[in-house]
């Protein structure tokens, strides 16, 4: 076995080994090693100002650093202890570095700071399909601000609104998403990096300038927080977790609407599923594993912080390493979901005609027929409520059909009109114009742009409320490709700094 301490002198178990620390090894080869090898050059460059290595010591170091590639490391139990930083240690150590390399190190910060970058790294493929999908579902939105749907409330047809208004409220979540997202990558924005074990380090390492040079805004101010702290894992995973809670209950609409019960929502056939025996059927397997695969997400909340909680306040493998276990899985799992949506959204076809029945089979006029009761005859609020439900109740069991309709129309209009001003006695308050109450009020069209508040369903609000989205995606489109473009360009600035040209 290499001694790499003096303190144990034989190799992991091979249980051990084969079942945490190999794992763990391959996990973090895949994807913590370019994290490793950028803060293992980060330090060389601090090693070289500190005077600790020379600029030739410090040219040999990073030339075996850049030239590492994954298929050169290997869990080892008797050569590196199955652990990567043993193994990038072990790897350069063969070149013979000078004896003051990896003075004043430990583990712990260069793990977490690895870990925390590895973490933004996600995040920013998160924002990337948060708002590919927020342009898909803002797209199709635009096309459908006229056309009248019914609009559900308990499951029940409830008011008439339009596939925009619905969708400009999809999009209104997935910026609320990108935006907190913003907030939580800024909030993870500080470097472990110099902290030591977890009091800090010996040598005067510029935490500053290294935070700096790894593409975060500054150190944490705190040495063992540094280490100890995997808050920024709880947030991300919160952060995702109500996404993900959010984007269920859409999909749960759009599978709903996509049955053939209502028929408001298709998809074409690359998108559908088949019954193996009922081939009358078109399924939409789609929408279901979305929402299967936001389902992931809640869980994934709840192990990270029951992997956290009751642990010390320090590093610990149980934390730092089983806490962030879900971390690539569940990640992807929220990208897949958010990349099925926008392809389910860029094809999605709301049949005009569907909705258009589903407003004028139901009486959804019953909210405005209370309104003009109140303002345009004087009838009180709650009595209104009670005159105008009563109305709906008489005229849907007169309808011509047997069904729903209003009597309004139908042929026989006046009987509306008749209807409506006896009951309306009933309750001691004769109608001047019941005829005029009832005009128009069952009219999907003109019951969308009676609606005049700010943020409601009639198409100008859409469109209005549409633009104003537009241009908050444009705003956290140019946020995150701001961040994007600092993380892409700190390893280029390290290796521009020891010297190893723009294609290292």
């Amino acid at each position: 076995m290499a001694r790499l301490t003096g303190r144990i002198g034989d190799a992991p178990a091979i249980l051990l080994h084969e079942e945490v620390l190999e794992p763990q090894f391959s996990h973090d080869v895949r994807h913590l090693l370019p994290h490793y090898l950028h803060i293992e050059k980060v330090l060389l460059v601090e090693y070289q100002r500190m005077g600790i290595l020379t600029e030739s010591e410090t040219r040999v170091i990073a030339r075996v650093l850049d030239g590492i590639e994954p298929g050169e490391l290997t869990a080892d139990p008797h050569e590196n202890m199955s652990d990567l930083s043993f193994g990038i240690e072990r790897l350069v150590s063969r070149a013979n570095p000078a004896p003051a390399w990896h003075v004043d190190r430990s583990r712990n910060d260069a793990q977490a700071c690895a870990q925390l970058m590895f973490g933004r790294e996600r995040m920013l493929r998160i924002a990337g399909e948060l708002l590919a999908c927020a342009a898909a579902a803002h797209e199709l939105a635009a096309g459908h601000t006229e056309a009248p749907m019914p609009g559900y409330t308990h499951l029940q047809a409830a008011q008439v609104i339009t596939p925009g208004f619905y969708l400009s409220a999809l999009v209104e979540h997935l910026l609320h998403s990108a935006r907190r997202l913003l907030a939580t990558y800024d909030h993870a924005g500080r470097s472990p990096l110099g902290s030591g074990a977890m009091a800090g380090q010996e040598l005067p390492w510029d935490r500053d300038a290294m935070a700096g040079l790894l593409g975060f805004t500054g150190p944490v101010t705190h040495a063992l927080a540094s280490v100890a702290s995997r808050a920024w894992l709880l947030e991300l995973a919160g952060e995702c977790a109500t996404s993900a809670t959010g984007l269920n209950r859409f999909v749960t609409d759009l599978m709903t609407w996509a049955g053939g019960r209502h028929g408001l929502v298709e998809l074409p056939d690359e998108l559908a599923g088949i019954s193996s025996a009922m081939p009358q059927k078109k399924n939409y397997p789609i929408f279901e594993r979305i929402r299967g695969k936001t389902a992931h997400l809640l869980s994934w909340y709840v192990d990270a912080s029951a992997a956290q909680r009751g642990t010390p306040y320090s590093n610990t493998v149980e934390a730092a390493k089983e806490g962030g276990a879900q971390l690539v899985t569940a990640t992807q799992s929220l990208e897949s979901a958010l990349r099925l949506l926008t392809l389910a959204l860029r094809h999605m076809i709301f049949p005009a005609e569907r909705g258009l029945a589903g407003c004028t089979g139901e009486f959804l006029g019953g909210f405005s027929l209370a309104n003009r009761l109140t303002l345009e005859e004087g009838v009180p609020w709650r009595t209104a409520q009670v005159v105008a439900g009563r109305y709906i109740t008489a005229a849907a069991a007169a309808s011509e059909d047997g069904s729903a309709g209003h009597p309004g129309q139908s042929r026989n209009g006046s009987a509306g009109a008749g209807l409506l001003a006896a009951i309306a006695r009933e309750h001691g308050h004769p109608l001047r114009d019941p005829g005029g109450l009832l005009a128009d009020l069952y009219t999907p069209e003109a019951e969308l742009r009676r609606k005049r508040s700010a943020g409601s369903t009639a198409p100008e609000s859409v469109r209005r409320m549409l633009a104003g989205q537009e241009r908050e995606l444009a705003a956290l489109e140019q946020e995150w490709t701001a961040r994007r473009d600092v993380a892409r360009s700190a390893p280029a600035r390290v290796n521009e700094l020891l010297g190893l040209g723009e294609g290292s």
